[in-house]
């Protein structure tokens, strides 16, 4: 009964009136909005869930998530074949590719799979993390391993329609398209690397020649790693993540997730705060995909942390 209410409750009271085509409001008329309202979020703010809605597909192993008006976009990988270790690193690579399918898919607000867009090429089969920008979303879909390669992919929500746009020689598991500095920006494995592409006069990437060691940046911090980002405005974006840790050697391992805000200029984050919440079965909420929104009082999150048969968990907070 409880989950139909809260289905109920969002069906009523979660809409939005952006389009397929229009700006991301966001980022518009209320990008400094939402920008300023994580940065009030402290240790201290209270979440309220108010839906948690199952999935009515496989979803398999979601990574990144946009919601656009009623309608969520969330990029997968289905695992046909897990990667396997190396004995001894070949290379710069501690694994194999091992193989299997990259998705984006269109789903509604009651959990039903309305398109599935596969995405990739023989091993380059992970999407990361994905941005929207008003009339694209972006998808990076790379190997399974460190230091390999990736696609980055440009996707009209309209008509589900992929573009390739280029090709670079690092794991790109995150990107966001920076409107304000004509810039897409990467993050790597683990995000422990960040990268800028400049984007000329047509939309091209005019720096996609730049050998990876030449172009990339550490990422100084270090509490968590990026598992989705979005671009705020205002040359930022806004990342969300978890890290695993151990009160002593042979303890279990803690997940804690959080919410980071890197300035793209710098690459320096401006603002952190850990995100208390978790499943019933101890998966931290920014396990995977996120999507966060402005609300009349603060800001409404959306979580799809589990695969297989994730459920979308939306919590509020209010932050004025």
């Amino acid at each position: 009964m409880r989950a139909k209410w809260l289905v109920l409750t969002l069906a009523c009271s979660i809409t939005s009136c952006t389009t397929m085509t229009s700006p991301d409001t966001r980022t518009s008329t209320s990008g400094s909005t939402l920008a300023e309202r994580v940065k009030q979020l402290t240790r201290g703010t209270v979440w309220r869930e108010v839906a948690a809605i199952p999935t009515r597909f496989d979803t398999q192993h979601p990574q990144g998530m946009v919601k656009i008006g009623d309608t969520l976009f969330v990029s997968s990988v289905e695992i046909t074949t897990p990667t396997k270790r190396f004995p001894q690193p070949q290379g710069d690579y501690d694994r194999d590719t091992g193989a299997g399918v990259g998705h984006l898919y269109k789903v509604d607000m009651q959990g039903n799979l309305l398109a599935d867009l596969k995405l990739g090429e023989g091993s380059i089969y992970h999407p990361g993390g994905v941005d929207y920008d008003g009339r694209f979303i972006w998808v990076p879909v790379a190997e399974y391993r460190p230091n390999s390669r990736a696609i980055i992919y440009r996707v009209d929500p309209a008509t589900m329609q992929a573009t390739e746009v280029f090709r670079y020689g690092d794991h790109v598991g995150g990107i966001v398209h920076n409107r304000d500095g004509a810039s897409l920006h990467g993050v790597s494995w683990g995000s422990r690397r960040f990268y800028r592409w400049t984007l000329d006069g047509q939309g091209r990437v005019s720096n996609a020649d730049v050998p990876a060691d030449k172009l990339r940046v550490p990422n100084p911090a270090h509490y968590i790693d990026y598992q989705d980002c979005k671009y705020l405005g205002n040359g930022e974006m806004l990342c969300t993540g978890l890290t695993n840790y151990q009160v002593r050697p042979d303890a279990p391992r803690f997940a804690l997730g959080g919410f980071e805000i890197v300035d793209l200029a710098t690459n320096r984050v401006i603002h952190q705060v850990p995100i208390q919440l978790w499943t019933a079965s101890g998966l931290p909420m920014t396990q995977n995909p996120v999507w966060v929104e402005p609300t009349a009082s603060g800001l409404r999150a959306y979580f799809m942390p589990e695969d297989g048969k994730s459920t979308l968990y939306v919590y509020e907070a209010d932050v004025r």
